[in-house]
């Protein structure tokens, strides 16, 4: 069983097991001979990799011999966060496949794709794979093989040879796995640093028992926040399900910006290479691009989206990419996001010096307000967009190229946009005060959901 609306722009997401289900072990196996073709693997060997999700073996292995039996061959890497398989693709210089719905809840399953060295596919190759996926399998004459192989160490190893963490100070880190992945790989890649970890939910668990696996939302982060208070630590790290996100605490309790994060981590990296392009998508804050050009950095603005960002990342040789939604991308990590390397640029950071993460993070928070993403479930949004664009129409400049964006001057910006993975519409709105930003999300939050009178 496949159900065509589970193929997104940019990977496969839907329900999977029970009675709502959208996709299961067959059609797994289809739509792995339809990777098989559209990836040309016939006699080469593709990476596999799963998270945590109580799914994920039934699914993965049938996706493994639906390749094996159209000619490809298996490397299975097993349980691995998203950036361990991007990872794998790089080292051993090879297509992957990632099963996992990321921040989705329990009940969702997906599979992400890439091309040798974590190259992103696009949404035509995508959309290959849904066309070839109904298709009825054709073994191929010689099957493909399947061999095992664990890559944690190496992939702690790399990370550790992206980052100076020698000589870093004693810290205390709070880290919230969510039950995700991160509670698999933040014991091999914190474990031999001078840091004392204090781990909360870092059991692998894919029902999720504790919080949703998405940090995005504000009350996913209350435990992690609450916890830096108590134990008096000096930063604290939450990752999405399959960890290639990561949000960060200072030692207050208050979330950094991910806009912020992008800045700091974009001086550093420019420090190291003066003059580098930095990759910033459409609805990061315009703090976030000051402090790049303040740094001697030049700025590059990607519509939202991984495969989207990865590819100017390798069109503009960008040392380093950063998005609201947590998004880190690294040059040197094959232009691929990892949310493990951001959080050892933090400790990094905050390890090297005296001074506590917010008052390293001071001079580039509060420059802008950001309203931070809101979602709405709507039935026509479209129509819905064009509602906002009408309103804002004399006071700003349109754009429809990321979704819907408008602009007034430089003091502030509303954007508009539907989900990829979920039938919701967000709304990001950023102004240089307070009280602006406020009335700005107030007025476009009203005519989303309708209590305006319209």
């Amino acid at each position: 069983m496949i159900t065509d609306n589970m193929f997104k722009a940019n990977d496969i997401r839907g329900l999977a097991g029970g009675a709502d289900a959208e996709w299961d072990a067959e059609g797994a196996r289809h739509i792995a001979a339809a990777f098989v073709e559209t990836f040309d693997l016939v006699g080469r060997e593709f990476v596999m990799g799963r998270d945590m999700r109580t799914t994920g073996v039934e699914l993965s292995q049938a996706f493994a011999a639906g390749a094996i039996a159209a000619g490809a061959s298996v490397v299975d890497i097993g349980l691995a966060s998203t950036d361990e398989v991007w990872f794998a693709s790089g080292f051993l210089h090879l297509p992957a496949v990632q099963f996992s719905a990321s921040h989705n809840p329990a009940t969702y399953n997906g599979i992400k794709f890439c091309e040798v060295d974590a190259a992103p596919v696009t949404t035509d190759t995508l959309l290959r794979i849904k066309a070839r996926s109904h298709d009825t399998i054709v073994p191929a004459a010689t099957p493909g093989g399947y061999r095992e192989q664990d890559v944690l160490g190496d992939y702690a190893d790399y990370l550790h040879s992206l980052v100076d963490l020698r000589g870093i100070r004693r810290l205390k880190v709070v880290v919230d796995a969510g039950n995700g992945m991160a509670g698999h790989t933040t014991p091999a890649v914190l474990g031999s640093l001078n840091v004392e970890i204090i781990g909360l939910y870092l059991d692998l668990d894919g029902r999720f028992p504790n919080h949703t696996p998405n940090p995005l939302i504000p009350e996913n982060l209350l435990d992690a926040q609450q916890a830096v208070r108590d134990h008096k630590a000096d930063l604290g790290l939450v990752f999405d399900g399959d960890a290639d996100r990561c949000f960060v605490i200072d030692e207050r309790g208050e979330v950094v910006d991910p806009a912020i994060v992008t800045a700091v981590i974009a001086q550093q990296e420019l420090r190291r290479e003066p003059g580098s392009t930095i990759v910033i998508n459409t609805i990061t804050s315009q703090a976030t691009a000051e402090a790049v050009r303040a740094a001697g950095g030049t700025v590059v603005v990607s519509p939202v989206g991984h495969t989207k960002v990865k590819a100017l990342m390798a069109k503009h040789s960008a040392v380093f990419g950063g998005e609201h939604s947590a998004h880190y991308y690294f040059r040197d990590f094959w232009g691929a996001d990892t949310g493990m390397l951001a959080g050892l640029h933090m400790i990094s950071m905050v390890g090297h010096g005296e001074r506590s993460l917010s008052e390293l993070v001071s001079e580039l928070s509060g420059t802008y307000t950001l309203s931070g993403e809101i979602n709405s479930t709507v039935t026509d949004a479209p129509a819905i967009q064009q509602l906002v664009a009408a309103a804002f129409a004399d006071r700003g400049v349109i754009d429809w190229t990321d979704g819907l964006m408008i602009r007034g001057d430089d003091d502030w910006w509303i954007s508009v946009r539907s989900s990829n993975t979920e039938p919701l519409l967000r709304l990001n709105v950023e102004a240089r005060h307070a009280a602006a930003m406020a009335a700005l999300r107030d007025e476009t939050l009203a005519i989303i959901r309708g209590t305006d009178g319209r």
